[in-house]
């Protein structure tokens, strides 16, 4: 990509509009751009019992297709906005193989030495359960420090990025804004 090209530093809610507007330029960048953040954002989400044909590489990609071919239907209400989204179409994809994948009958059958190398079910449930309530602390959470922490923890952004999907003035201060918004997140999971 050319340092002159507009679409380079436009924000995302720019470059949506000009998608919807027509503008392929604009939609190969929105891919370009959120290709990265997701790979990053869904790494490790689905199991590796849950990987068959379907690789999370390959969820995001068709994920990203499937979105971008109805971006007119899109409405950005901010400039995280898209990246929210995203974010949780591919977490309605990745839960959607889990689900597929545990209706099919299983290929094999147990033999007497094979032993499981992953997490017991106890283990399992533990991190269900922290999970469960850091997803309900967050939720919770004011909508400034929820876009805090899904753009910097979950989707993985620089603070210079975090900074721009933000509206904050510099880097610093949206690591000042994420170390804010992490606290409370810590005191919203102490209280349940």
């Amino acid at each position: 990509m050319q340092r002159d090209d507009p679409a380079a530093e436009a924000s995302s809610e720019q470059l949506v509009r000009r998608a919807q507007a027509g503008d392929r330029a604009a939609l190969d960048r929105l891919f370009e751009r959120y290709l990265p953040v997701l790979r990053r954002w869904a790494a490790g989400r689905l199991p590796r019992w849950a990987r068959d044909v379907v690789d999370t590489d390959d969820m995001i990609q068709e994920t990203l297709i499937k979105t971008f071919r109805n971006v007119g239907d899109f409405v950005p209400r901010h400039e995280g906005a898209l990246g929210a989204y995203l974010r949780q179409a591919v977490h309605n994809r990745i839960r959607d193989e889990i689900r597929r994948v545990q209706a099919r009958p299983r290929k094999e059958g147990l033999q007497d030495d094979h032993r499981d190398m992953g997490p017991s079910p106890l283990e399992e449930a533990l991190g269900s359960e922290a999970l469960l309530r850091y997803e309900n602390a967050l939720g919770r959470l004011g909508a400034e420090d929820r876009e805090l922490i899904l753009t910097r923890i979950e989707m993985g952004l620089s603070y210079e990025e975090v900074a721009m999907a933000t509206n904050k003035p510099s880097a610093d201060a949206a690591r000042m804004a994420v170390s804010r918004a992490l606290v409370r997140l810590a005191g919203e999971m102490d209280h349940e």
